[in-house]
């Protein structure tokens, strides 16, 4: 029995005939006969009474009529609301964000979403790679953005951006390294300040610095992005870090942000949701709407620094491309 035969049988009782109905339908007569007979033969029985004048509801059909019109009228509020929840979502929601990314998009992403869809109220949770997609796993967040995640089964990923990493110095670093891009040999003789393994910032310094035959001198091991800026402002070391995590402090001056050559250090955003439960519509507009921000925060340089980006009359070099 399906939804369409229950509607084109009230159509001809309401109308009192296959000619009325099929007019009101827009549908030929003969199409509609055919799917009200095979709805009798599914009940293997009579629901109408067919006669030179038009049609009378038989004993089983008058007994059909009220349970379809509810089944009906039904279909038809289950449509009207999931209508209105697409118009205007409500819930709560959940995004999980490396604390090296928060900085540039928590904020942004609340205020849009707030103003977008004021009835959903959205929270945002900071956690390392592996804490991000434990919470994903089991239910605490809805969305997450990862940055080079697991190729795994219960996990459904779109790319973001491939985001370079730079060194990031205090506005003491020396003049030779401001006007030119700091050579991987140079990086290995550095302080560094980096998070402790299994940190992923940590495992590619280190996979990339080896690759080349150099060892990164670990002055600290701090797992605090704000802990970790403030030593590299006192001038305690360096560390390597995405553009947008340090964009404010260095346009404030009180850091310096250089690129690597030699070495290409980079990693890849990627937007993942859980295979295990089903996305629904909030969800949906969670991710497009932290799309559409990461490209927007790329296109205004505050994302990734464009061409010819200065700051304080200090360069950031671009190799050559």
């Amino acid at each position: 029995m399906e939804l369409k035969q229950l509607r084109y049988f009230l159509a001809v009782a309401d109308h009192g005939g296959f000619t009325k109905a099929a007019v009101a339908l827009s549908m030929a007569q003969s199409v509609l006969s055919r799917q009200v007979q095979k709805l009798e033969e599914e009940l293997n029985i009579a629901l109408l009474y067919r006669n030179g004048r038009g049609i009378v509801l038989t004993e089983a059909g008058n007994r059909l009529i009220d349970h379809a019109r509810s089944i009906v009228d039904a279909e038809t509020m289950i449509r009207a609301d999931v209508d209105t929840l697409r118009a205007s979502p409500t819930g709560k929601l959940a995004i999980g964000l490396p604390p090296s990314m928060a900085p540039v998009l928590s904020v942004p992403l609340i205020t849009r979403f707030r103003e977008i869809y004021p009835q959903i109220r959205l929270s945002v949770q900071e956690g390392f790679n592996g804490h991000v997609l434990e919470w994903l796993a089991n239910g605490k967040i809805d969305v997450a953005v990862l940055y080079n995640a697991p190729k795994i089964s219960t996990l459904m990923t779109q790319t973001l951006i491939d985001e370079e990493l730079l060194l990031v110095g205090p506005a003491s670093t020396p003049e030779y390294m401001r006007t030119g891009p700091v050579s991987a040999t140079m990086l290995g003789q550095l302080p560094l300040i980096l998070p402790s393994p299994p940190h992923g910032i940590r495992a590619l310094v280190e996979s990339i610095l080896g690759s080349v035959g150099v060892t990164a001198n670990i002055e600290c091991e701090i797992d605090s992005l704000s802990t970790t800026l403030q030593l590299v402002e006192l001038g305690v070391g360096y560390t390597v870090l995405p553009y947008a995590s340090v964009i404010k402090k260095v346009n404030a001056g009180q850091l310096v942000a250089m690129r690597i050559e030699d070495v290409c250090l980079s990693r890849r955003l990627v937007l993942a949701t859980s295979t295990q439960r089903p996305i629904t519509f909030t969800t949906r507009f969670l991710a497009k709407t932290v799309t559409q921000l990461v490209r927007d925060l790329v296109d205004d340089g505050t994302w990734m620094p464009l061409r010819n980006t200065s700051w304080q009359g200090t360069q950031l070099n671009h190799k050559a491309s």
